[in-house]
């Protein structure tokens, strides 16, 4: 699993101001016997405003954290959260159910589960001779 890569920029006087960018959210994902499960803290957003989607085996979770202070940048002494948005694609294993996909966002925490289907077992097929 990879770290996420949300820059963090020190400000001073000197520096050019700050460019809008997309942020990685950081989440963390295990599975158990039966599930999959991902969760991703996530402050400071409302719940109707987490996007999360599934096309064919990737999943996507999208938001943004609204400023809640419009500060000038040479004014901040230090700015270490990303405001704005942010996004997470996750490629899912084989198992993964699509189809039963949950998700819950408490205490400032999404946690997604998703169910793990039984893949199918390796059939052997024998060669018949013609003879």
């Amino acid at each position: 699993m990879k770290n996420s890569s949300i820059k963090i920029h020190p400000i001073s006087s000197d520096q050019e101001p700050l460019k809008k960018e997309v942020g990685q959210l950081s989440v963390d994902i295990f599975q158990t016997q039966e599930h999959i499960v991902i969760l991703a803290p996530i402050a400071g957003i409302k719940e109707k405003d987490i996007k999360i989607s599934i096309t064919d085996d990737v999943l996507v979770i999208k938001g943004e954290r609204k400023v809640r202070h419009n500060i000038e940048d040479e004014k901040y002494y230090t700015r270490e959260c990303f405001w704005g948005p942010f996004s997470r694609s996750i490629v899912l294993p084989l198992e993964a159910d699509v189809s039963k996909v949950t998700a819950n966002f408490e205490d400032n925490v999404l946690e997604i589960e998703i169910p793990k289907k039984e893949l199918k077992k390796t059939k052997i097929i024998k060669i018949q001779s013609n003879k």
